[in-house]
């Protein structure tokens, strides 16, 4: 376990840093004087000091060894666009993604797994035809349609829950999860079927396996060949999708959080980009990463305790 788990975090890192070379030339040869941001109605003189102030004539490997440094600080200076701290601009953004992350997977991860296990036992039921007829819809409706359609119904005119999910300052956490209802219900929508129906696949390939049935004719009882046979089988594939989903869900909600007034990671992001602000596009895509990788090293461990056999490969 212990070599498997070396060589997951190494290759964890250099993923990261082909991203971080990548995220450095994106940034070098995208087109954009970021001094007209700074100075928007400057003189060609103050123009030449801005440059020159935020070393735009620097050599690549100058710059790209500032990327790094400001990557172990994560202190990336101050936003070309509102001169405040990147840091302060990035970080209560990401926790607030953070937040919503968490809420959604603690509501979906459960039930599409639960609904996904059910299905498989009961194949070719009405509730088997309905979580994959449900997988089918949810994954052909984009997310900020149903975004709108739920914060119409639900929000708007049935007035069950906020149709703002942005929580006053100062509020307590029951209030700001109370917001949050109609975002995480988006998402239940979205994620349901798609994990039920790959939790719903392990499940019947585990229950059609030769192990399985030596289980049962053993005198096992359904639930101990659940917890003992079918359960670290079926989920590998589910958690490995979860693991790789977790970073969409900290920085891809663009759509949901501008629907639902939610200023998450999302909302700094999209502004940096339509005003090239190279500080605050590198620390937000960077954090990102850093969650995306950290969740399918996790994912990656989790499937190597359920399946031991999996880390034969990483060791030879």
């Amino acid at each position: 376990m212990g070599v498997y788990l070396r060589k997951r975090l190494a290759l964890a890192i250099i993923t990261l840093f082909i991203l971080i070379v990548v995220i450095f030339f994106l940034s070098v040869i995208v087109p954009g004087d970021t001094s007209r941001i700074l100075a928007p109605r400057g003189t060609d003189a103050q123009l030449e000091a801005v440059r020159v102030r935020i070393g735009f004539y620097d050599p690549w490997y100058t710059k790209f060894g500032r990327l790094l440094k400001d990557i172990v600080t994560f202190d990336f200076g101050e936003s070309y666009a509102t001169q405040n701290p990147v840091r302060g601009e990035v970080l209560p953004a990401a926790g607030r993604s953070a937040i919503l992350m968490i809420a959604a997977l603690v509501v979906f991860v459960p039930l599409s797994i639960a609904g996904g296990l059910l299905a498989a036992r009961r194949q070719d039921s009405r509730f088997d035809r309905l979580v994959v007829t449900l997988g089918l819809a949810s994954a052909s409706i984009p997310d900020f349609v149903t975004a709108v359609i739920l914060q119409y119904l639900l929000g708007t005119k049935l007035g069950w829950f906020e149709p703002i999910a942005r929580a006053p300052e100062g509020s307590s956490i029951g209030t700001i999860l109370f917001r949050l209802a109609l975002p995480v219900l988006t998402i239940l929508f979205v994620y349901f079927g798609y994990i039920a129906r790959i939790a719903r696949a392990g499940a019947i390939s585990a229950f059609n396996s030769d192990y399985v049935r030596t289980a049962y004719m053993k005198g096992l009882s359904n639930s101990k060949v659940m917890k003992r046979h079918v359960l670290r089988n079926a989920l590998q594939p589910t958690v490995a999708v979860i693991g790789t989903q977790i970073g969409f869900l900290m920085g891809g909600l663009v759509a949901l959080e501008f629907v639902f007034g939610y200023r998450g990671i999302g909302s700094v992001i999209l502004p940096a980009a339509q005003k090239f602000d190279p500080p605050v596009l590198q620390a937000s895509i960077i954090l990102i990463a850093v969650v995306f990788m950290v969740a399918t090293l996790l994912a990656d461990i989790l499937i190597a305790w359920m399946n031991p056999r999996s880390q034969l490969g990483a060791e030879q």
